[in-house]
């Protein structure tokens, strides 16, 4: 099997189309400057990256270090940039009611994205899902996107449930704690627990399974600290402008 072969996926080829098409249309109605646009675009980009490229091919055959940068694309960088691509008045729209404006309540977004994404790395139910590419795999590509969109809502709108700046800094410095621990776990244990890799008939890059997943691991680990560092110092920093800004009205109220 050639490592490098492109995959033509209906997931990607039907339904990231479509909903590129369904965000045009709704942006008839709620205009976006062209960052946002270009941020939505942008997630599109790496949701076909992930699934049609070699990158597919190398994580669902070869590649435990491929495939968790795939999970990686799911869960946090395609997530944080569709939430990005959104316009405010269309995000208020969007979580009006329902089960929409529940499931975007900090308190239940980052709960169930972490829930969501140690359960599909539990070495049984990983290996379950490589095994069952139709089903299962597909399952959890579309919870990893659903749940990270979840999470980083409340990070970057400002509806239906409104965070102050160090409130935001917080969130996610906690979703930082609770969820690197996935990557140094792998990182650290003495053996290869994902036996469809460990059964892999095919090598490449001169990895064994151990050391596959010792670099898939710290590579994880190194991207979430990156990632979410630069969203911490975002608000955290914009946390302490306000505070500033603050105590110079209180201590010249004429001038304000």
């Amino acid at each position: 099997m050639d490592p490098y072969a492109w995959t033509w996926t209906s997931e990607a080829l039907i339904l990231v189309p479509l909903i590129t098409a369904a965000y045009f249309l709704a942006l008839r109605g709620y205009p976006a400057p062209r960052w946002r646009i270009g941020c939505f675009l942008a997630a599109m980009a790496l949701l076909l990256a992930v699934s049609v490229t070699p990158i597919h091919t190398l994580s669902m055959h070869f590649l435990l270090t491929v495939h968790l940068l795939q999970n990686v694309v799911l869960a946090e960088w395609a997530p944080l940039l569709v939430v990005l691509g959104i316009p405010p008045a269309l995000a208020a729209r969007l979580t009006r009611r329902g089960l929409v404006h529940a499931l975007t309540h900090p308190a239940v977004a980052l709960p169930l994205w972490l829930a969501n994404y140690m359960i599909w790395h539990l070495p049984w139910i990983y290996d379950a899902a490589l095994e069952n590419p139709s089903t299962l795999l597909h399952l959890e590509h579309a919870l990893y996107l659903f749940t990270g969109v979840a999470m980083w809502w409340c990070v970057f709108q400002d509806e239906p449930h409104r965070l102050g700046s160090g409130a935001r800094a917080g969130y996610v410095f906690a979703a930082f704690v609770l969820g690197s621990p996935i990557g140094l776990v792998m990182a650290l244990v003495p053996n290869a627990i994902y036996d469809f890799y460990v059964n892999a008939h095919h090598r490449v890059w001169g990895l064994d399974p151990l050391e596959d997943q010792q670099l898939a691991g710290m590579l994880m680990a190194v991207e979430q600290a990156v990632v979410f560092f630069a969203v911490f110092a975002y608000w955290f920093f914009r946390f302490l402008a306000e505070e500033e800004r603050r105590e110079d009205v209180d201590h010249h109220p004429t001038a304000a």
